[in-house]
């Protein structure tokens, strides 16, 4: 089991910001990533919609003998997380991104925090939830921001549009006096940059990419299933494939690669 790779999955390239952090940490460990671009984005479908696809990935990549199973997708971990852990707890170890992000920023006592993501990471209510488990009296501030996943997969990064949308969310009256803000979308890290120059650095800026890989490399450790060996490349799979979409990967994921097309929710798939 040392030597079994880590399984990581979103809707898209999103969460390969969090496969980025987990190789920059743990360069022995071998990774599948899975991204669900057929059903990309998860943020606008429904909680069963989500739970459907996420209990279908996981499967797929304990069918490829993963070790561990990182959710990192904000949607996901909030609509699918419970039910992925009813399922699967007991074969193989499990990560998602709202736990770990939430623990730091708690361990922090800050007064006010701002939380923005999908529709369905908001409206599920997790992330407030799980603050006020840790921290009660902590006021939290959640904004639904839908424009800006689809806006960071046409590439507009540092860019006149990206600016502009940003600044029209971050610009409301609820975030003039927070003292964090948490990035509850793997997509973005990317406009960390550019969020943090709106507020002037007067405002803490949090995203889960590192608390993740730190997660993963302290669960590892405990159960003793850290890699010894050198790893091999990374395996890239997408339900659906597009030059686009391997293009944009570069965005995401420092390291040069291939993306294989792995549909899993194809009528003929469980033959092949």
């Amino acid at each position: 089991m040392k030597n079994n790779p880590i399984g990581i999955f979103d809707s898209g390239v999103g969460g390969l910001t969090v496969a980025n952090a987990v190789v920059r940490q743990l360069p022995n460990e071998d990774i599948i990533y899975y991204g669900d671009t057929v059903h990309l984005p998860y943020g606008d479908k429904s909680a069963e919609a989500v739970r459907e696809y996420s209990l279908g990935i996981v499967q797929f990549l304990l069918n490829k003998g993963c070790k561990m199973i990182v959710v990192a997708c904000n949607t996901a971990s909030a609509a699918a997380y419970d039910v992925i852990k009813r399922e699967f707890k007991d074969k193989v170890l499990l990560v998602d991104v709202i736990e770990p992000i939430t623990q730091a920023v708690a361990a922090r006592h800050f007064r006010k925090v701002g939380v923005i993501g999908t529709k369905g990471t908001i409206n599920a209510g997790t992330y407030e939830k799980s603050l006020h488990t840790l921290q009660p009296d902590l006021i939290v501030e959640n904004l639904a921001t839908p424009l800006l996943v689809p806006m960071i997969e046409e590439g507009f990064i540092h860019h006149r549009v990206s600016n502009g949308i940003i600044e029209n969310y971050l610009e409301r009256s609820e975030f003039n006096d927070i003292d964090a803000l948490l990035l509850a979308c793997t997509h973005y890290p990317l406009l960390r940059p550019e969020i943090e120059a709106f507020f002037q650095d007067r405002v803490e800026v949090f995203d889960s990419t590192d608390v993740v890989a730190q997660t993963v490399f302290e669960l590892l450790q405990k159960h003793d299933l850290l890699n010894d060996h050198r790893r091999q490349m990374p395996q890239f799979f997408v339900s659906d494939y597009t030059d686009n979409f391997e293009k944009t990967t570069r965005l995401f994921y420092q390291e040069d690669i291939k993306l294989r097309k792995e549909n899993i929710w194809a009528e003929d798939y469980i033959l092949r």
